[in-house]
Protein backbone atom coordinates (compact mmCIF):
# COMPACT_ATOMS: atom_id res chain seq x y z
CA UNK A 1 0.00 0.00 0.00
CA UNK A 2 3.05 5.32 -0.61
CA UNK A 3 0.83 7.85 -0.12
CA UNK A 4 1.07 9.45 -3.54
CA UNK A 5 -0.85 8.20 -6.06
CA UNK A 6 1.02 8.22 -9.48
CA UNK A 7 -1.34 7.74 -12.80
CA UNK A 8 0.64 7.12 -16.08
CA UNK A 9 0.80 9.84 -18.24
CA UNK A 10 -0.61 7.91 -21.14
CA UNK A 11 -3.72 6.77 -19.28
CA UNK A 12 -4.19 3.40 -19.44
CA UNK A 13 -6.74 3.03 -17.49
CA UNK A 14 -8.80 4.46 -20.79
CA UNK A 15 -7.29 1.91 -23.25
CA UNK A 16 -9.04 -1.30 -24.94
CA UNK A 17 -7.19 -3.88 -24.66
CA UNK A 18 -7.75 -7.44 -26.42
CA UNK A 19 -6.83 -11.40 -25.82
CA UNK A 20 -4.45 -12.92 -28.37
CA UNK A 21 -6.97 -14.40 -30.85
CA UNK A 22 -9.73 -13.27 -29.30
CA UNK A 23 -12.59 -10.72 -31.23
CA UNK A 24 -10.73 -8.07 -31.92
CA UNK A 25 -13.92 -5.76 -31.06
CA UNK A 26 -14.32 -7.16 -27.44
CA UNK A 27 -13.39 -5.51 -24.13
CA UNK A 28 -10.68 -7.86 -22.10
CA UNK A 29 -11.73 -8.12 -18.75
CA UNK A 30 -9.54 -5.48 -16.50
CA UNK A 31 -8.26 -7.07 -12.90
CA UNK A 32 -7.37 -4.69 -9.82
CA UNK A 33 -5.37 -5.98 -7.33
CA UNK A 34 -4.70 -4.17 -4.05
CA UNK A 35 -1.43 -5.04 -2.23
CA UNK A 36 -0.20 -5.88 -5.09
CA UNK A 37 3.53 -6.26 -3.99
CA UNK A 38 2.35 -8.60 -1.51
CA UNK A 39 2.92 -11.77 -1.21
CA UNK A 40 -1.11 -13.16 -2.20
CA UNK A 41 -1.30 -10.51 -4.10
CA UNK A 42 1.80 -10.99 -6.46
CA UNK A 43 1.33 -14.15 -6.56
CA UNK A 44 -2.45 -13.57 -7.73
CA UNK A 45 -1.10 -10.75 -10.15
CA UNK A 46 1.78 -13.38 -11.63
CA UNK A 47 -1.64 -15.83 -12.36
CA UNK A 48 -3.43 -13.45 -13.95
CA UNK A 49 -0.15 -12.35 -16.69
CA UNK A 50 0.05 -15.60 -17.00
CA UNK A 51 -3.12 -16.24 -18.33
CA UNK A 52 -2.93 -13.12 -20.59
CA UNK A 53 -5.10 -11.09 -18.43
CA UNK A 54 -5.37 -7.09 -18.15
CA UNK A 55 -4.12 -6.54 -14.40
CA UNK A 56 -3.70 -3.28 -12.74
CA UNK A 57 -2.12 -3.17 -9.29
CA UNK A 58 -1.81 -0.72 -6.24
CA UNK A 59 0.72 -0.62 -3.51
CA UNK A 60 2.22 1.60 -1.18
CA UNK A 61 4.94 -0.82 -0.34
CA UNK A 62 4.77 -0.43 3.70
CA UNK A 63 4.55 -4.35 3.28
CA UNK A 64 4.86 -4.54 -0.03
CA UNK A 65 8.01 -5.31 -2.05
CA UNK A 66 9.19 -4.14 -5.12
CA UNK A 67 10.92 -7.56 -5.91
CA UNK A 68 7.87 -9.36 -5.33
CA UNK A 69 6.30 -7.71 -8.90
CA UNK A 70 9.83 -6.98 -10.43
CA UNK A 71 9.15 -10.07 -13.32
CA UNK A 72 5.94 -8.83 -14.28
CA UNK A 73 6.67 -5.07 -14.01
CA UNK A 74 6.60 -4.61 -17.51
CA UNK A 75 3.13 -6.53 -18.07
CA UNK A 76 0.98 -4.65 -15.37
CA UNK A 77 -0.47 -1.23 -15.08
CA UNK A 78 1.30 0.12 -11.90
CA UNK A 79 -0.24 2.92 -9.52
CA UNK A 80 1.38 3.60 -5.88
CA UNK A 81 -1.69 4.50 -3.78
CA UNK A 82 -2.28 4.24 -0.30
CA UNK A 83 -6.18 2.51 0.51
CA UNK A 84 -6.07 4.73 3.14
CA UNK A 85 -6.15 7.71 0.80
CA UNK A 86 -9.75 7.51 -0.26
CA UNK A 87 -9.54 10.47 -3.42
CA UNK A 88 -6.46 8.98 -4.28
CA UNK A 89 -8.19 5.39 -5.32
CA UNK A 90 -11.03 7.07 -7.71
CA UNK A 91 -8.72 7.15 -10.30
CA UNK A 92 -7.14 3.51 -10.05
CA UNK A 93 -10.44 1.83 -9.89
CA UNK A 94 -11.34 3.28 -13.27
CA UNK A 95 -12.67 1.03 -16.07
CA UNK A 96 -11.94 -1.81 -13.55
CA UNK A 97 -14.31 -4.95 -13.43
CA UNK A 98 -12.59 -7.09 -10.65
CA UNK A 99 -10.96 -6.41 -7.90
CA UNK A 100 -8.93 -8.86 -5.53
CA UNK A 101 -8.73 -6.64 -2.14
CA UNK A 102 -5.31 -8.26 -0.18
CA UNK A 103 -4.21 -5.07 0.83
CA UNK A 104 -3.98 -5.74 4.84
CA UNK A 105 -1.76 -4.93 7.85
CA UNK A 106 -1.67 -8.95 8.49
CA UNK A 107 0.03 -9.37 11.52
CA UNK A 108 -1.74 -10.24 15.23
CA UNK A 109 0.94 -9.20 17.12
CA UNK A 110 1.11 -5.66 15.57
CA UNK A 111 -2.48 -5.35 15.86
CA UNK A 112 -2.15 -5.87 19.34
CA UNK A 113 0.87 -3.59 20.04
CA UNK A 114 -1.06 -0.74 17.19
CA UNK A 115 -4.67 -1.16 17.29
CA UNK A 116 -5.15 2.35 15.55
CA UNK A 117 -2.90 1.97 13.16
CA UNK A 118 -4.39 -1.26 11.78
CA UNK A 119 -7.98 -0.59 12.15
CA UNK A 120 -6.99 2.61 9.77
CA UNK A 121 -5.52 0.03 7.12
CA UNK A 122 -7.76 -3.36 7.64
CA UNK A 123 -11.09 -1.41 7.93
CA UNK A 124 -10.74 2.28 6.94
CA UNK A 125 -8.85 1.44 4.15
CA UNK A 126 -11.32 -1.30 2.80
CA UNK A 127 -14.08 0.85 3.28
CA UNK A 128 -12.36 2.86 0.91
CA UNK A 129 -12.00 0.20 -1.32
CA UNK A 130 -15.56 -0.57 -1.36
CA UNK A 131 -16.62 2.96 -2.10
CA UNK A 132 -14.31 3.17 -5.38
CA UNK A 133 -15.42 0.00 -6.42
CA UNK A 134 -19.24 1.32 -6.06
CA UNK A 135 -18.67 4.11 -7.79
CA UNK A 136 -16.68 2.82 -10.72
CA UNK A 137 -19.28 0.28 -11.34
CA UNK A 138 -17.08 -2.77 -10.39
CA UNK A 139 -18.37 -5.89 -10.93
CA UNK A 140 -16.91 -7.79 -8.01
CA UNK A 141 -14.81 -7.58 -5.21
CA UNK A 142 -13.06 -10.46 -3.76
CA UNK A 143 -12.03 -9.59 -0.42
CA UNK A 144 -8.88 -11.45 1.41
CA UNK A 145 -10.58 -12.50 5.02
CA UNK A 146 -8.95 -14.23 7.61
CA UNK A 147 -9.91 -17.40 9.54
CA UNK A 148 -8.79 -15.44 12.39
CA UNK A 149 -12.40 -14.67 12.70
CA UNK A 150 -13.49 -17.73 14.19
CA UNK A 151 -11.00 -17.34 17.83
CA UNK A 152 -11.06 -19.66 20.38
CA UNK A 153 -14.10 -21.45 19.14
CA UNK A 154 -13.71 -25.26 20.18
CA UNK A 155 -15.49 -26.86 17.80
CA UNK A 156 -13.43 -28.26 14.71
CA UNK A 157 -13.57 -28.08 11.73
CA UNK A 158 -14.45 -24.20 11.30
CA UNK A 159 -17.47 -23.95 9.18
CA UNK A 160 -18.59 -20.47 7.86
CA UNK A 161 -21.94 -20.76 9.77
CA UNK A 162 -20.52 -20.95 13.09
CA UNK A 163 -20.67 -17.68 15.45
CA UNK A 164 -17.72 -15.53 15.05
CA UNK A 165 -15.81 -15.16 17.93
CA UNK A 166 -12.11 -13.25 17.09
CA UNK A 167 -9.60 -12.75 19.81
CA UNK A 168 -7.06 -10.36 18.35
CA UNK A 169 -7.68 -6.36 16.96
CA UNK A 170 -6.52 -8.03 13.41
CA UNK A 171 -9.71 -10.64 13.50
CA UNK A 172 -12.19 -8.25 14.25
CA UNK A 173 -10.86 -5.60 11.97
CA UNK A 174 -11.13 -8.46 8.73
CA UNK A 175 -13.84 -9.75 10.26
CA UNK A 176 -15.54 -6.42 10.41
CA UNK A 177 -14.46 -6.44 6.55
CA UNK A 178 -16.59 -9.39 5.90
CA UNK A 179 -19.44 -6.92 7.01
CA UNK A 180 -18.87 -4.78 4.93
CA UNK A 181 -18.73 -6.86 2.12
CA UNK A 182 -21.62 -8.43 2.86
CA UNK A 183 -23.76 -4.94 3.25
CA UNK A 184 -22.30 -3.47 0.18
CA UNK A 185 -23.60 -6.38 -1.61
CA UNK A 186 -27.13 -6.13 0.03
CA UNK A 187 -27.43 -2.40 -0.38
CA UNK A 188 -25.24 -1.22 -3.23
CA UNK A 189 -25.68 -4.46 -5.60
CA UNK A 190 -22.18 -4.53 -5.38
CA UNK A 191 -21.12 -8.48 -5.84
CA UNK A 192 -18.71 -9.37 -3.10
CA UNK A 193 -17.15 -13.07 -2.33
CA UNK A 194 -14.79 -12.78 1.33
CA UNK A 195 -12.31 -15.53 1.23
CA UNK A 196 -11.32 -16.92 4.63
CA UNK A 197 -7.76 -17.89 4.52
CA UNK A 198 -6.50 -20.63 6.37
CA UNK A 199 -2.56 -19.77 7.17
CA UNK A 200 -1.68 -19.33 3.57
CA UNK A 201 2.52 -20.15 2.68
CA UNK A 202 4.94 -20.34 -0.30
CA UNK A 203 7.53 -18.74 -2.28
CA UNK A 204 8.08 -14.67 -2.25
CA UNK A 205 6.52 -14.64 1.51
CA UNK A 206 9.30 -12.18 3.24
CA UNK A 207 10.88 -13.97 6.57
CA UNK A 208 12.25 -10.74 7.66
CA UNK A 209 8.92 -9.59 8.03
CA UNK A 210 7.63 -9.02 11.42
CA UNK A 211 4.02 -10.01 9.02
CA UNK A 212 5.13 -13.16 7.77
CA UNK A 213 3.92 -16.50 8.88
CA UNK A 214 5.65 -19.80 10.84
CA UNK A 215 7.04 -21.42 7.83
CA UNK A 216 8.49 -18.32 6.19
CA UNK A 217 10.99 -18.37 9.38
CA UNK A 218 11.27 -22.14 9.98
CA UNK A 219 12.52 -22.82 6.55
CA UNK A 220 14.87 -19.72 6.63
CA UNK A 221 16.21 -20.04 10.00
CA UNK A 222 16.79 -23.56 9.29
CA UNK A 223 18.91 -23.12 5.99
CA UNK A 224 21.04 -21.10 7.65
CA UNK A 225 21.50 -23.47 10.64
CA UNK A 226 19.36 -21.52 13.82
CA UNK A 227 17.17 -23.37 15.45
CA UNK A 228 13.56 -21.78 14.90
CA UNK A 229 11.24 -20.50 17.65
CA UNK A 230 8.33 -22.58 18.55
CA UNK A 231 5.79 -20.65 20.67
CA UNK A 232 3.69 -22.76 23.44
CA UNK A 233 4.38 -26.02 23.32
CA UNK A 234 4.17 -26.72 19.69
CA UNK A 235 0.91 -28.62 19.59
CA UNK A 236 -0.54 -25.57 18.49
CA UNK A 237 -2.27 -26.15 14.74
CA UNK A 238 -3.06 -24.72 11.64
CA UNK A 239 -4.73 -25.91 8.03
CA UNK A 240 -1.70 -24.59 6.54
CA UNK A 241 -2.93 -23.46 2.64
CA UNK A 242 0.24 -23.39 0.05
CA UNK A 243 -0.03 -19.79 -1.67
CA UNK A 244 -1.40 -21.82 -5.13
CA UNK A 245 -4.62 -23.13 -3.67
CA UNK A 246 -5.03 -19.42 -2.37
CA UNK A 247 -4.90 -17.88 -6.03
CA UNK A 248 -6.78 -20.29 -7.38
CA UNK A 249 -9.23 -19.79 -4.79
CA UNK A 250 -9.54 -16.24 -5.60
CA UNK A 251 -9.88 -16.44 -9.55
CA UNK A 252 -12.29 -19.19 -9.32
CA UNK A 253 -14.64 -16.75 -6.78
CA UNK A 254 -14.55 -13.88 -9.02
CA UNK A 255 -15.77 -15.87 -12.28
CA UNK A 256 -18.25 -18.27 -10.29
CA UNK A 257 -22.29 -17.13 -10.97
CA UNK A 258 -23.40 -14.36 -8.82
CA UNK A 259 -25.85 -16.39 -6.80
CA UNK A 260 -23.77 -19.21 -5.67
CA UNK A 261 -21.07 -16.57 -4.30
CA UNK A 262 -22.53 -12.65 -4.05
CA UNK A 263 -22.70 -11.72 -0.38
CA UNK A 264 -21.06 -14.60 0.73
CA UNK A 265 -17.82 -16.21 3.47
CA UNK A 266 -16.03 -19.62 1.89
CA UNK A 267 -13.12 -20.81 4.27
CA UNK A 268 -9.58 -21.49 1.84
CA UNK A 269 -7.88 -24.51 3.28
CA UNK A 270 -7.25 -27.83 2.75
CA UNK A 271 -9.02 -29.58 5.45
CA UNK A 272 -6.17 -30.74 7.17
CA UNK A 273 -4.97 -30.07 10.38
CA UNK A 274 -1.16 -29.74 11.04
CA UNK A 275 0.82 -28.78 14.19
CA UNK A 276 4.05 -26.68 14.74
CA UNK A 277 6.03 -29.98 15.75
CA UNK A 278 4.59 -32.17 13.16
CA UNK A 279 5.85 -28.68 10.54
CA UNK A 280 9.21 -28.54 12.05
CA UNK A 281 9.70 -32.19 11.93
CA UNK A 282 8.73 -32.14 8.12
CA UNK A 283 10.91 -29.02 7.39
CA UNK A 284 13.68 -31.01 9.52
CA UNK A 285 13.51 -33.81 6.83
CA UNK A 286 13.36 -31.96 3.56
CA UNK A 287 15.99 -29.41 4.67
CA UNK A 288 18.46 -31.66 6.79
CA UNK A 289 18.22 -29.50 9.57
CA UNK A 290 19.63 -31.51 12.42
CA UNK A 291 19.25 -29.08 15.28
CA UNK A 292 16.38 -28.90 18.18
CA UNK A 293 13.53 -25.97 18.29
CA UNK A 294 13.68 -23.65 20.64
CA UNK A 295 10.11 -23.18 22.36
CA UNK A 296 9.42 -19.94 24.09
CA UNK A 297 5.59 -19.03 25.88
CA UNK A 298 2.28 -18.20 23.85
CA UNK A 299 1.70 -15.03 22.51
CA UNK A 300 -1.39 -13.28 23.32
CA UNK A 301 -4.18 -13.00 20.61
CA UNK A 302 -2.77 -16.37 19.10
CA UNK A 303 -5.61 -18.63 18.35
CA UNK A 304 -4.75 -22.83 19.28
CA UNK A 305 -6.25 -24.32 16.74
CA UNK A 306 -7.60 -23.91 13.45
CA UNK A 307 -8.65 -26.24 10.38
CA UNK A 308 -11.33 -25.70 7.78
CA UNK A 309 -14.39 -27.56 6.12
CA UNK A 310 -14.20 -26.28 3.12
CA UNK A 311 -17.46 -27.94 1.57
CA UNK A 312 -18.83 -24.55 0.87
CA UNK A 313 -16.45 -23.39 -1.26
CA UNK A 314 -16.12 -26.78 -2.96
CA UNK A 315 -19.79 -26.67 -4.06
CA UNK A 316 -19.97 -23.21 -5.20
CA UNK A 317 -16.87 -22.66 -7.10
CA UNK A 318 -15.43 -26.08 -7.39
CA UNK A 319 -12.43 -25.32 -5.13
CA UNK A 320 -10.08 -27.75 -4.75
CA UNK A 321 -6.69 -27.39 -3.06
CA UNK A 322 -4.26 -28.93 -5.52
CA UNK A 323 -1.05 -29.13 -3.52
CA UNK A 324 -1.03 -30.83 -0.48
CA UNK A 325 1.30 -29.58 2.57
CA UNK A 326 3.93 -31.91 2.00
CA UNK A 327 4.48 -30.75 -1.72
CA UNK A 328 4.01 -27.31 -0.63
CA UNK A 329 6.90 -27.48 1.89
CA UNK A 330 9.16 -29.03 -0.93
CA UNK A 331 8.07 -26.17 -3.58
CA UNK A 332 8.23 -23.04 -0.79
CA UNK A 333 12.13 -24.84 0.67
CA UNK A 334 13.21 -25.44 -3.19
CA UNK A 335 12.62 -21.75 -3.95
CA UNK A 336 14.32 -20.36 -0.46
CA UNK A 337 17.23 -22.09 -1.27
CA UNK A 338 17.80 -19.92 -3.92
CA UNK A 339 17.74 -16.59 -2.49
CA UNK A 340 19.49 -14.98 0.06
CA UNK A 341 18.07 -15.70 3.36
CA UNK A 342 17.05 -12.25 5.42
CA UNK A 343 17.24 -12.68 9.29
CA UNK A 344 13.69 -13.59 10.42
CA UNK A 345 12.14 -11.08 12.30
CA UNK A 346 11.44 -12.31 15.89
CA UNK A 347 7.51 -11.53 15.78
CA UNK A 348 4.87 -12.95 13.69
CA UNK A 349 1.41 -14.90 13.02
CA UNK A 350 0.49 -17.97 12.69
Amino acid sequence: MGLALRIPANDNAKKTFHRRGGDKNQRMASHLITGVAGFIGSSIARELVHRGERVRGIDNFETGKQENIASIRDRIEFVEADIRDHDGLKDAFAGIDYVFHQAALPSVPLSVGDPVRAHNININGTLNVLLAARDAKVKRVVYAASSSAYGETVTLPKREDMMPNPVSPYAVQKLTGELYMQCFSRVYGLETVSLRYFNVFGPHQDPGSPYSGVIAKFITQMLEGDSPTIFGDGETSRDFTYIDNAVQANLLAASAPAEAVSGQVFNIGVARQISLNQTFQALREITGFRGAAKYAPQRVGDVKHSLANIARAQKAFNYSPDVDFEEGLRRTVAWYKLRPHPTPAASTAI
